[in-house]
């Protein structure tokens, strides 16, 4: 289900990217005095009162023609357009400003819950200077420091109060999956070869799909799916070409939504370093996965091609060895018929629930195989392992010392798992745990 969206937004140089690192938790975004530092969006997921949220930080806005201030604007408007709650940030040093008022008059136009952040706030003295950003007519102005912490658990409380309510758990019986790539390598013709009707625009032009597009369907079988259309993601350099025409907020929900995803490569193109980049934000979220290498019938074949093909995906993404490769053809629709079923073995994969006592007998067949590992004289000791998740397969295992499991050990344990039992497309993951 995917997460409301928090965008943190302003003029430059108020102190947005400290906020938003504040309430991350971590310096994700970088931070330096320089009026224009933050010229894409940065986002992240965070959490407050057991309410999990998704948080962009913004450009700054402005009024005035300054290097890249028209592609910051438009990062900032995809953003809001985005977002579910819009934290503005102004700052309490340098007052109310015109490209405050400027940044006012575009928030009354989105409709949404704005929550007025005044930063710089560094001192109780201060708090009286908060007052004059009454006349934004936004509300009550929020003092705060990013810098100390101090008021962020007040403006993090006032996002919490304004987030939608959580809608029920959707079907769990529809396979939900998604397509991602970068543009133009031909996701949308894919949807349409699939459901056989056009009912995606597809366009040669790079970034034409904007929104994710949901489509129903139900196969001949009778197992219903979701299809999300996600819009390309685009390498950060080169946001501000076309920067109307792409959305990264859209495409991790929609990720974030799916179950499994079809990573899709453009065989006239071949691997991009991207491409690995975009295949490890779903590997990273847990999802099933599949490589999919569309417009196969552009190139000239031979009788090595396929296992050309297969050993470059294989060496560019070595963290997904679990992802099946099909090559296939929007145009001529080859291999097309199978990606129904590929996508329900997979979601049988990641339903999969391993008995303990049958995950206890592999575990310690694949200990005498291979013997835990030491460290300073002392030896890891296994004593028992549970799944206690699905989507994807999540197993603990009980150990002595957390300490001691070390992660190429966890890694040859998940190995001996996918041997005994069919985990095909999606990931698995394995915890270490102390036991009490």
């Amino acid at each position: 289900m995917a997460l409301p969206t928090v965008a943190i937004v302003g003029r430059p140089n108020v102190g947005k990217s400290t906020l938003f690192n504040r309430i991350a938790g971590e310096r994700i975004s970088i931070v330096e005095d320089v009026e224009g530092v933050t010229r894409d969006r940065i986002y992240t997921n965070a959490e407050w009162l057991n309410r999990s949220f998704s948080i962009i930080d913004t450009g700054g806005i402005d009024d005035v023609d300054a290097p890249f201030m028209e592609q910051i604007k438009h990062q900032a408007d995809i953003a809001m357009t985005e977002a579910d709650v819009i934290v503005f940030v102004v700052s309490a040093k340098e007052g109310v400003t015109d490209a405050d008022e400027y940044v006012a008059k575009i928030l009354y136009r989105t409709h949404k819950p704005v929550i007025l952040a005044v930063n710089k706030v560094d001192n109780p003295e201060m708090r009286n200077e908060i007052y004059d950003f009454y006349a934004l007519g936004l509300g009550d102005p929020y003092p705060v420091s990013s810098v100390h912490g101090m008021g962020t658990g007040d403006v993090l409380d006032a996002i919490v109060e304004n987030l939608p309510t959580e809608s029920e758990e959707e079907n769990p019986d529809i396979i939900r999956f998604s397509l991602i790539g970068r543009p133009n390598v031909g996701k949308s013709s894919l949807i349409n070869a699939i459901l056989g009707e056009d009912r995606v625009i597809a366009s040669p032009l790079a970034g034409t799909t904007r929104d994710a597009i949901d489509t129903h369907f139900t196969d001949d079988e009778g197992q219903e799916f979701t299809m999300i259309d996600t819009a390309g993601l685009r390498k950060s350099g080169k946001i501000y070409e076309n920067t109307e025409k792409y959305s990264v907020m859209r495409s991790m929900r929609a990720i974030d939504r799916s179950d499994i995803v079809l990573m899709v490569l453009n065989a006239e193109e071949g691997i991009r370093e991207y491409d690995k980049r975009i295949a490890g934000f779903a590997h990273e979220a847990g999802k099933g996965m599949i490589i999919v290498v569309n417009k196969w019938d552009m190139l000239e074949k031979d009788n090595h091609t396929v296992a050309k093909w297969e050993a470059d995906i294989r060496d560019h993404f070595q963290y997904i060895p679990y992802a099946p490769i099909i090559f296939v053809s929007a145009v001529t629709k080859q291999r097309l018929n199978k990606l129904p079923q590929l996508i329900k073995q997979i979601s049988q994969s990641q339903n999969t629930r391993i008995p303990s006592a049958v995950l206890n007998d592999v575990i310690m067949d694949a200990v005498a195989i291979n013997p835990t590992p030491t460290d300073k004289g002392k030896r890891l000791k296994i004593f028992y392992a549970t799944q206690v998740a699905v989507k994807p397969p999540t197993f603990i295992v009980f150990v002595n010392e957390e300490e001691l499991m070390h992660f190429s050990y966890l890694r040859f344990l998940e190995n001996q798992i996918r041997e005994a039992f069919v985990f095909e497309g999606t990931p698995i993951k394995l915890i270490a745990r102390k036991r009490k």
